[in-house]
């Protein structure tokens, strides 16, 4: 479903991650746990000065916010540009939440720069 048309989740399912979040990421939360039970997102990764290059994120879906979801991102469909990363639902639905507020002001989907570091491990390598 295009993210224009997500309708907000249910509360009760709100409820249970209303208490992650703060401020204005808390009115974008209904939208963002609608898109995580979507189970997929399509989108395209922006390049400085070139051409982005699209992609295929999919994840698999648990109640709890305390639960671990596995996200797999692959790009330009080819099965060599393929990521995984695992992280709790709630910091998982972080993400989609600053998805969603970039979508909103730029018309584009893509996750934050702070997410592919996390996908790619760049932190975790550094400290190595």
């Amino acid at each position: 479903m295009p993210i224009e048309n997500l309708q907000p989740a249910e509360k009760g399912v709100v409820a249970l991650y209303m208490p992650y979040y703060q401020g204005a990421k808390r009115n974008t939360l209904p939208l963002a746990i609608s898109l995580y039970q979507e189970k997929s997102l399509e989108g395209e990764r922006k390049i400085e000065g070139g051409e982005g290059i699209p992609f295929v994120a999919s994840w698999f879906v648990s109640t709890l916010p305390s639960d671990l979801t596995r996200c797999q991102l692959q790009f330009n469909g080819n099965a060599e540009l393929s990521y995984e990363v695992m992280m709790l639902n709630s910091e998982f639905i972080d993400y989609l939440i600053e998805l969603i507020l970039n979508f909103q002001r730029d018309r584009s989907i893509d996750f934050s720069k702070s997410f592919y570091r996390k996908l790619l491990r760049v932190d975790e390598q550094a400290q190595v």
